[in-house]
């Protein structure tokens, strides 16, 4: 592509938080300390977790840079960034969440392959830029279209990342045209991030965002779309990122037996308290966040401070000042809730959270009973043990 650099290596990564946990180096994964998540509903762009498979993209001559759009459609088309900036612009709040976020907790129980992700590989951003449904009108697909009349039924996105699980070749991965075309699935080609220009490590100068799937499926760094028959078959859609029983190991799986993952399951986790606290006898805030895939709300948060055996339910909030109610137009339907629950800890227990969403669907309660060998959608219980003293501590 014209006006791209891709970097060999990893000497030109740009600068990032200091407070950041680095899980990998090369390629660069990181979080955010988990404190970090609950101090604002909408995630500062340093605190929002880094999620690549290679060194990043250098893209030094915006002027050139373009998308082809092509496949299945009628009039095939390069766009570059004033064509997209003409279209009218959408700012959609939500929530980007790693597949395999929670993962360590996961791992603990049977050790599985991947990033090693505490509770932060997730957070909340409002996007701005073209609906893709908008795109597409472009090449000729109009709104609400699932199949194309030359039999086009995916969209799939391909970066001008480069990562070894390709050989190679580019990161890509692709959602059905149904989702596409539909203008209140608020798929966007996103140039924005929280008001700013998108930076590198969240894919300057473009990149998709598809609200209430799992992140691997928001393209960074975008080169070119192009409407297809079958879903994307590359590594990520085909072999990874899928859902497997506890009972399949590296032995015996069969990757054509699963689909690829879209919609992430509803999930909560405490950020206010560490895995192990220590704290004096009193009053304790529990305060975290909570999110479900598909634009499915938060219907409550429970919090239990006897492990498991007594529930409360704790207040729900996204912005300040304005009543959080699941599903109702005033809130941000792709954007987590954060949670809060004050409570008199006395004495050493175990605190737990679990989220329900609009669908009552509920978290389950026990790791081992969702434990897949790639460690993804690890969304159990999340619980933290509280050490109380009577010293300064």
């Amino acid at each position: 592509m014209p006006g791209v650099r891709g970097p060999s290596d990893y000497s030109q990564e740009p600068p990032r938080h200091p407070c950041l946990k680095i899980n990998s180096k090369d390629p660069f994964n990181a979080e955010p300390p988990r404190s970090a998540l609950i101090s604002s509903y909408v995630t500062p762009v340093d605190f929002f977790y880094k999620r690549n498979h290679g060194p990043i993209p250098i893209v030094d001559d915006i002027e050139r840079y373009c998308v082809s759009i092509s496949g299945l459609v009628e009039n095939p088309k390069e766009l570059f960034m004033k064509d997209i900036r003409m279209l009218p612009k959408y700012d959609v709040a939500a929530t980007l969440q790693c597949a395999g976020n929670r993962r360590t907790a996961m791992s603990e129980t049977r050790k599985v392959k991947g990033v090693g992700w505490d509770v932060s590989a997730i957070g909340n951003a409002v996007w701005g830029g073209a609906k893709l449904a908008d795109v597409l009108e472009l090449v000729g697909i109009s709104k609400l279209t699932s199949t194309t009349q030359s039999g086009g039924k995916h969209v799939e996105f391909v970066s001008i990342d480069k990562c070894k699980e390709e050989n190679g070749g580019p990161y890509k991965a692709s959602i059905p045209l149904s989702q596409a075309t539909n203008p209140e699935a608020d798929v966007l080609l996103a140039y924005e991030m929280n008001g700013e220009t998108l930076n590198r490590d969240h894919g300057y100068p473009l990149r998709v965002i598809v609200p209430g799937v799992i992140g691997a499926r928001s393209v960074k760094w975008l080169d070119s779309i192009s409407v297809v028959t079958e879903e994307c078959q590359g590594f990520f859609m085909q072999k990874d990122y899928k859902m497997f029983p506890p009972s399949v190991d590296w032995d015996n799986i069969n990757w054509s037996t699963r689909r690829a993952q879209m919609d992430f399951p509803v999930q909560s986790a405490i950020c206010s308290l560490e895995d192990v606290s220590a704290i004096k006898p009193g009053k304790i805030k529990v305060s975290g966040y909570a999110a479900s895939g598909g634009g499915r709300g938060i219907e409550r948060v429970d919090v239990s401070v006897d492990g498991g055996q007594t529930w409360m339910e704790a207040s729900r909030y996204q912005r300040t000042g304005i009543p959080y109610i699941a599903g109702d137009i005033s809130s941000d339907k792709w954007a987590w809730v954060l949670f809060e629950f004050t409570v008199d800890v006395m004495h050493n227990t175990e605190i737990v959270a679990k989220a329900v969403d609009i669908a009552a669907n509920v978290q389950p309660e026990k790791v081992q009973d969702i434990w897949n060998l790639r460690g993804i959608l690890n969304t159990s219980w999340h619980r933290v043990q509280v050490r109380v003293g009577h010293s300064n501590l």
